[in-house]
């Protein structure tokens, strides 16, 4: 998905264009959707559904779009983020009270590449620091990309790319969350992985 894509979109939307504004928040539903499961942690997972904040947070944009400032879909990616980490925090005050909340553990795809450099963009490296079965390196403007083939693969290769690439849980962590064994997880991680690959390279 080209960046000048959503700039555009962007553009449609501030001049009022309906189908425009629909059509920027329908591309940014995956996206949105894989950061929102991988900061809810275990314990809100039992009080509501990623799908929760997901719709919160675009209904939030919708209302809210005049109020973006911002011009790139880097920018614009970042806005919706900002959203979507206020939200989390109100849901986890709403079920369990702000002290109990630890914001350290928020995930967003572009801290789970790594550090930024100095030109600003960050890389989404899908990789074990140990074994490394397909690096893929993505930049920002690759993130709905990224997010969009994630999206398509089966529902427990998502979670494990979830758990062990956003959230970086060790692979005992991960088994323990999946009710499977350490080295079926490293199995299911090794085949999310490379199916996640072939998704990008066909597209």
């Amino acid at each position: 998905m080209a960046q000048s894509q959503i700039e555009d979109l962007i553009q449609r939307a501030r001049s009022g264009d309906c189908s425009a504004e629909n059509e920027l928040l329908q591309k940014c539903r995956a996206y949105v959707s894989l950061i929102a499961r991988a900061q809810i942690e275990g314990w809100m997972r039992t009080k509501f559904d990623a799908s929760d904040l997901v719709q919160q947070t675009l209904l939030e944009a919708h209302q809210g779009l005049a109020r973006f400032k911002g011009q790139t879909e880097a920018e614009w990616l970042g806005w919706l983020r900002g959203i979507l980490n206020h939200n989390t925090l109100d849901f986890a005050r709403k079920y369990q009270g702000a002290a109990k909340r630890n914001v350290s553990r928020e995930v967003s795809i572009d801290q789970a590449g790594g550090n930024s450099d100095d030109s600003g963009q960050h890389g989404w490296e899908l990789k074990d620091e140990t074994e490394t079965p397909s690096r893929i390196l993505l930049n920002r403007e690759q993130e709905l990309l990224m997010a969009d083939a994630v999206s398509q693969l089966p529902t427990d290769y998502q979670e494990v790319i979830m758990l062990r690439n956003l959230q970086r849980l060790s692979f005992k962590q991960v088994a323990e969350r999946m009710n499977r064994s350490p080295g079926a997880v490293q199995m299911l991680w090794l085949r999310a992985l490379n199916r996640l690959q072939e998704h990008l390279e066909s597209v």
